[in-house]
């Protein structure tokens, strides 16, 4: 599930997937801006089957973090 999850990463960004890790942010990843944080969002929600909440979202500043509430979503992510 993980590649899964960066793999829907890599694809919003317009980034190689082998640049993804759970330390990947906006700060490492140019194209990660405003914009393209609301097109993840919806991709995930999409995606995955799930809602986040606006606090899960503003909280979020990783890979690992969605990671994190993909979790607490019920999504089995296998890393």
């Amino acid at each position: 599930m993980s590649k899964k999850l960066y793999s829907l990463i890599a694809k919003v960004m317009g980034v190689d997937i082998s640049i993804i890790d759970d330390n990947s942010s906006p700060e490492t990843i140019p194209s990660w801006d405003s914009f393209n944080s609301y097109v993840l969002l919806d991709e995930l929600e999409s995606e995955f089957k799930t809602q986040f909440t606006i606090d899960e979202v503003v909280s979020t500043k990783n890979v690992a973090d969605i990671k994190y509430y993909l979790k607490i979503h019920g999504v089995a992510l296998d890393d």
